[in-house]
């Protein structure tokens, strides 16, 4: 399920096209997560649910997979109309 949305994020990811919102930085600062930590939940991780926003009307998905300690994580992200990934939170189990 979803594994066209799952290869574009990871495609995104292989190119650098992506963004983290402050929150999302602040989350992983508070968790102990690098950029590196993050990358790999999308590089190995699979969609657990997708869910709608209103407003702005827009997909946004939760990605579950492990840090680079294997430490499992979620991260919330969403395709930008820019071009880019956006990293809305991130936080682990």
């Amino acid at each position: 399920m979803f594994e066209a949305e799952l290869r574009r994020m990871r495609d995104f990811i292989r190119a650098r096209r992506y963004v983290m919102t402050l929150h999302a930085d602040d989350e992983m600062e508070a968790d102990g997560l690098s950029i590196f930590d993050i990358e790999s939940v999308i590089l190995t991780g699979v969609i657990t649910e997708r869910q709608r926003d209103r407003l702005p009307d827009e997909w946004k998905y939760l990605v579950s997979g492990r840090s680079l300690a294997a430490t499992a994580v979620t991260a919330v992200v969403k395709f930008s109309p820019t071009g880019k990934l956006v990293f809305i939170t991130v936080f682990r189990e």
